[in-house]
Protein backbone atom coordinates (compact mmCIF):
# COMPACT_ATOMS: atom_id res chain seq x y z
CA UNK A 1 0.00 0.00 0.00
CA UNK A 2 1.44 3.37 -0.65
CA UNK A 3 2.73 5.46 2.05
CA UNK A 4 0.52 8.25 1.39
CA UNK A 5 -2.93 5.82 2.07
CA UNK A 6 -4.18 5.00 5.27
CA UNK A 7 -5.99 2.21 6.05
CA UNK A 8 -9.84 3.12 6.84
CA UNK A 9 -10.14 1.88 10.55
CA UNK A 10 -14.04 1.86 9.76
CA UNK A 11 -14.04 -0.44 6.52
CA UNK A 12 -16.31 -2.97 5.97
CA UNK A 13 -14.09 -6.55 4.75
CA UNK A 14 -16.43 -9.22 4.92
CA UNK A 15 -20.44 -9.69 4.54
CA UNK A 16 -21.01 -10.70 8.32
CA UNK A 17 -20.47 -6.70 8.94
CA UNK A 18 -22.06 -5.41 6.10
CA UNK A 19 -25.61 -7.31 6.87
CA UNK A 20 -24.86 -6.27 10.77
CA UNK A 21 -25.51 -2.66 9.29
CA UNK A 22 -28.09 -3.52 6.78
CA UNK A 23 -31.83 -5.29 6.99
CA UNK A 24 -32.21 -8.34 5.02
CA UNK A 25 -33.89 -8.03 1.37
CA UNK A 26 -37.53 -7.77 1.14
CA UNK A 27 -39.00 -10.74 -0.13
CA UNK A 28 -39.85 -8.91 -3.13
CA UNK A 29 -36.93 -8.01 -3.77
CA UNK A 30 -35.42 -11.50 -3.41
CA UNK A 31 -38.22 -12.67 -5.94
CA UNK A 32 -38.61 -10.31 -8.78
CA UNK A 33 -35.22 -11.19 -10.30
CA UNK A 34 -36.28 -13.22 -13.57
CA UNK A 35 -34.46 -15.35 -16.16
CA UNK A 36 -35.81 -13.82 -18.58
CA UNK A 37 -37.88 -11.23 -20.14
CA UNK A 38 -41.56 -10.61 -19.23
CA UNK A 39 -43.79 -7.92 -21.26
CA UNK A 40 -42.62 -5.57 -18.89
CA UNK A 41 -39.52 -5.43 -19.28
CA UNK A 42 -39.53 -5.75 -23.16
CA UNK A 43 -41.79 -2.28 -22.82
CA UNK A 44 -39.31 -1.23 -21.03
CA UNK A 45 -36.28 -1.36 -23.31
CA UNK A 46 -38.69 -0.46 -26.46
CA UNK A 47 -39.13 2.90 -24.14
CA UNK A 48 -35.20 3.19 -23.15
CA UNK A 49 -33.48 6.30 -24.81
CA UNK A 50 -30.18 5.64 -22.70
CA UNK A 51 -28.21 2.99 -20.90
CA UNK A 52 -24.92 2.31 -19.00
CA UNK A 53 -23.02 -0.76 -20.16
CA UNK A 54 -21.07 -2.01 -17.47
CA UNK A 55 -17.56 -4.42 -18.73
CA UNK A 56 -14.50 -5.54 -16.89
CA UNK A 57 -11.34 -7.21 -18.15
CA UNK A 58 -9.82 -10.17 -17.14
CA UNK A 59 -7.74 -8.84 -14.35
CA UNK A 60 -11.20 -7.51 -12.99
CA UNK A 61 -10.59 -3.46 -13.71
CA UNK A 62 -13.75 -2.13 -14.59
CA UNK A 63 -15.51 -0.17 -17.53
CA UNK A 64 -18.85 1.84 -17.42
CA UNK A 65 -20.39 2.78 -21.08
CA UNK A 66 -23.09 5.37 -22.03
CA UNK A 67 -25.30 4.37 -24.42
CA UNK A 68 -28.00 6.24 -26.38
CA UNK A 69 -30.26 6.43 -28.72
CA UNK A 70 -33.82 7.05 -29.84
CA UNK A 71 -36.61 4.88 -28.22
CA UNK A 72 -36.32 1.39 -29.49
CA UNK A 73 -32.41 1.95 -29.96
CA UNK A 74 -31.69 -1.18 -27.95
CA UNK A 75 -33.91 -4.32 -29.01
CA UNK A 76 -34.79 -7.58 -27.75
CA UNK A 77 -34.34 -10.29 -30.01
CA UNK A 78 -36.22 -12.67 -28.36
CA UNK A 79 -37.18 -13.28 -24.55
CA UNK A 80 -33.48 -14.38 -23.67
CA UNK A 81 -31.34 -12.04 -25.76
CA UNK A 82 -30.50 -8.35 -26.32
CA UNK A 83 -28.87 -6.17 -28.84
CA UNK A 84 -27.14 -3.19 -28.43
CA UNK A 85 -25.81 -0.79 -31.65
CA UNK A 86 -22.63 0.24 -31.39
CA UNK A 87 -21.82 3.63 -33.35
CA UNK A 88 -18.81 5.93 -33.93
CA UNK A 89 -17.19 7.21 -31.10
CA UNK A 90 -14.05 8.57 -29.51
CA UNK A 91 -12.29 4.88 -30.73
CA UNK A 92 -11.54 4.26 -27.30
CA UNK A 93 -13.02 0.50 -27.27
CA UNK A 94 -12.74 -0.23 -23.64
CA UNK A 95 -15.82 -1.87 -23.27
CA UNK A 96 -15.59 -3.66 -26.58
CA UNK A 97 -12.20 -5.09 -25.70
CA UNK A 98 -13.24 -6.19 -22.44
CA UNK A 99 -16.22 -8.10 -23.78
CA UNK A 100 -13.25 -9.98 -25.78
CA UNK A 101 -11.38 -11.20 -22.70
CA UNK A 102 -15.19 -11.28 -20.29
CA UNK A 103 -18.12 -11.78 -21.50
CA UNK A 104 -19.61 -10.57 -18.31
CA UNK A 105 -21.85 -7.64 -18.58
CA UNK A 106 -23.96 -5.31 -16.29
CA UNK A 107 -26.50 -2.73 -18.00
CA UNK A 108 -29.00 -0.37 -16.47
CA UNK A 109 -31.38 1.08 -18.67
CA UNK A 110 -33.36 4.42 -18.47
CA UNK A 111 -36.50 5.76 -19.71
CA UNK A 112 -36.76 9.97 -19.26
CA UNK A 113 -39.59 10.47 -16.81
CA UNK A 114 -39.62 6.94 -15.28
CA UNK A 115 -37.91 6.78 -11.87
CA UNK A 116 -37.87 2.44 -11.99
CA UNK A 117 -34.71 1.30 -13.83
CA UNK A 118 -34.31 -1.87 -15.58
CA UNK A 119 -31.70 -4.12 -14.55
CA UNK A 120 -29.58 -6.70 -16.67
CA UNK A 121 -26.81 -8.97 -16.15
CA UNK A 122 -25.63 -11.31 -18.82
CA UNK A 123 -22.62 -12.61 -21.29
CA UNK A 124 -21.77 -10.84 -24.11
CA UNK A 125 -19.97 -11.10 -27.54
CA UNK A 126 -20.02 -8.23 -30.82
CA UNK A 127 -20.93 -9.31 -34.39
CA UNK A 128 -21.03 -7.56 -37.48
CA UNK A 129 -23.55 -9.87 -38.67
CA UNK A 130 -24.69 -8.21 -42.05
CA UNK A 131 -28.33 -10.06 -41.50
CA UNK A 132 -28.53 -7.87 -37.86
CA UNK A 133 -27.19 -4.75 -38.68
CA UNK A 134 -29.99 -3.04 -40.94
CA UNK A 135 -32.82 -3.75 -37.81
CA UNK A 136 -30.68 -0.65 -36.34
CA UNK A 137 -30.42 1.81 -39.45
CA UNK A 138 -30.15 5.11 -38.69
CA UNK A 139 -30.15 8.82 -40.59
CA UNK A 140 -29.12 5.85 -43.44
CA UNK A 141 -26.13 4.71 -41.83
CA UNK A 142 -25.70 1.33 -40.01
CA UNK A 143 -23.96 0.41 -36.63
CA UNK A 144 -20.20 -0.43 -36.80
CA UNK A 145 -20.90 -3.49 -35.07
CA UNK A 146 -23.84 -5.33 -32.60
CA UNK A 147 -23.59 -6.36 -28.97
CA UNK A 148 -25.36 -9.20 -28.60
CA UNK A 149 -25.94 -10.19 -24.56
CA UNK A 150 -27.26 -13.34 -23.50
CA UNK A 151 -29.62 -12.62 -20.41
CA UNK A 152 -28.94 -14.88 -17.00
CA UNK A 153 -30.70 -12.47 -14.88
CA UNK A 154 -32.85 -9.39 -15.34
CA UNK A 155 -35.67 -6.95 -13.18
CA UNK A 156 -36.92 -3.48 -12.12
CA UNK A 157 -35.05 -1.51 -9.91
CA UNK A 158 -36.84 0.45 -7.29
CA UNK A 159 -37.22 4.19 -7.85
CA UNK A 160 -35.50 5.49 -5.31
CA UNK A 161 -32.16 6.78 -6.73
CA UNK A 162 -33.77 8.88 -9.14
CA UNK A 163 -36.40 10.33 -6.88
CA UNK A 164 -33.73 11.33 -4.72
CA UNK A 165 -31.72 12.82 -7.77
CA UNK A 166 -34.61 14.46 -8.95
CA UNK A 167 -33.35 13.76 -12.31
CA UNK A 168 -35.75 14.41 -14.59
CA UNK A 169 -36.85 17.61 -12.58
CA UNK A 170 -35.98 20.34 -15.39
CA UNK A 171 -36.07 23.05 -12.43
CA UNK A 172 -33.03 21.25 -10.68
CA UNK A 173 -31.26 21.21 -14.25
CA UNK A 174 -27.65 23.30 -14.26
CA UNK A 175 -27.37 26.64 -16.32
CA UNK A 176 -24.95 24.34 -18.56
CA UNK A 177 -23.00 27.49 -20.11
CA UNK A 178 -22.78 29.46 -16.90
CA UNK A 179 -22.43 26.30 -14.29
CA UNK A 180 -19.22 24.70 -16.08
CA UNK A 181 -16.25 25.20 -19.15
CA UNK A 182 -16.74 23.75 -22.61
CA UNK A 183 -15.35 20.26 -23.02
CA UNK A 184 -12.29 22.20 -24.50
CA UNK A 185 -11.16 24.34 -22.04
CA UNK A 186 -11.88 21.34 -19.62
CA UNK A 187 -9.35 19.00 -21.62
CA UNK A 188 -7.13 22.00 -21.78
CA UNK A 189 -7.07 22.17 -18.25
CA UNK A 190 -6.23 18.28 -17.88
CA UNK A 191 -3.75 17.49 -20.46
CA UNK A 192 -0.45 19.98 -20.97
CA UNK A 193 -0.41 21.28 -24.84
CA UNK A 194 -3.68 20.28 -25.94
CA UNK A 195 -5.84 22.49 -27.88
CA UNK A 196 -8.59 23.28 -26.44
CA UNK A 197 -10.39 25.76 -29.06
CA UNK A 198 -9.65 23.42 -31.37
CA UNK A 199 -11.82 20.79 -29.71
CA UNK A 200 -14.67 23.35 -29.45
CA UNK A 201 -14.04 23.91 -32.87
CA UNK A 202 -14.88 20.43 -33.93
CA UNK A 203 -17.64 19.21 -31.83
CA UNK A 204 -19.81 22.68 -32.77
CA UNK A 205 -18.83 21.20 -36.06
CA UNK A 206 -20.08 17.81 -35.53
CA UNK A 207 -22.54 17.93 -33.29
CA UNK A 208 -25.16 16.84 -35.64
CA UNK A 209 -23.03 13.88 -36.90
CA UNK A 210 -24.31 10.80 -34.51
CA UNK A 211 -24.73 8.24 -36.68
Amino acid sequence: MPDDIRPDPHAILDRAGLRSIYKQPGDGAVRKVLTRLDVHCRAYIEKCQFLVLATSDAQGKLDASPKGGPAGFAKARDDKTIMLPDWPGNNRLDGLENIITNPHVGVLLFVPGMNEMLRLNGRAHITTDPALKPMFKTDGKLPISIIVIEIDQVYLHCARALQRSALWDVSRHIDRAKDFPTMGKMLADQIAGYDGVATDQMIEKHKNELY
